[in-house]
């Protein structure tokens, strides 16, 4: 690991940053007092964990110190960010702000279970359900917002949204093969880049082209 890896990585942690807070000011007026603390808890806590991962890259490619609750708080915490970001986008789905219907709400409930089992111990539920729950996460957050861009009409915003998700899966499956190879490194930081680059690209434009001009 490099120092110039170490600071690529802080990239796609900046874009996610950007979008996700054009989202919270885009969405806020649709969004329910719970669904907005719920979302905005969601991707500052996603933000968070990439910055502790990113900074702890950082610190050990300086030779400074191998701070590994760093890295070692990146997985749980991510996983709970986007979990917690899907529980919002489902609010904003089924139970718009000023609607008060309580079947919508309690249709959300179960999910609430998913959050609490995100939450616990590694050594009780083990890697795999991190896994799980994170792709449930990023699926449910991508196609909420696939479902947004094609209610307001921007079918590509829509569709890099798609593409977004795809390259993220990508990062999940580079996770998992050898990172001693220097060009592994590269690849996935690269697809990591990808990822939230298109993330950012798409919530752009469906603010431009749907939030923007509506104000």
């Amino acid at each position: 690991m490099t120092i110039p890896m170490a600071l690529v990585d802080y990239i796609p942690v900046l874009m996610f940053l950007i979008a996700a807070v054009i989202l919270r000011r885009d969405l806020y007026k649709s969004m329910s007092k719970g669904a907005f603390a719920l979302f905005s808890a969601g991707t500052i806590t996603v933000f968070v964990a990439g910055f502790y991962k990113a900074t702890w890259k950082l610190l050990y490619a300086a030779g400074v110190c191998d701070f590994t609750s760093l890295n070692k708080s990146f997985f749980p915490m991510q996983t709970t960010g986007f979990v917690l970001a899907a529980l919002g986008m489902l609010a904003l789905l089924c139970h718009k702000q000023g609607n008060e219907n309580k079947l919508n709400s309690v249709a959300i409930i179960p999910v609430l279970g998913i959050l609490l089992t995100a939450a616990a111990p590694a050594e009780y539920s083990g890697t795999m359900i991190f896994v799980m729950l994170m792709v449930l996460g990023v699926l449910v957050l991508d196609v909420g917002l696939i479902i947004i861009s094609a209610r307001h009409k921007q079918t590509l915003a829509a569709v890099i949204y798609g593409i977004s998700f795809v390259f993220v899966m990508g990062m999940g499956y580079l996770s998992s093969k050898d990172f001693e190879q220097a060009s592994m490194n590269w690849i996935a930081e690269f697809t990591n880049v990808l990822g939230q680059g298109t993330f950012l690209l798409a919530t752009w434009m469906l603010h431009k082209k749907a939030f923007a001009e509506n104000k």
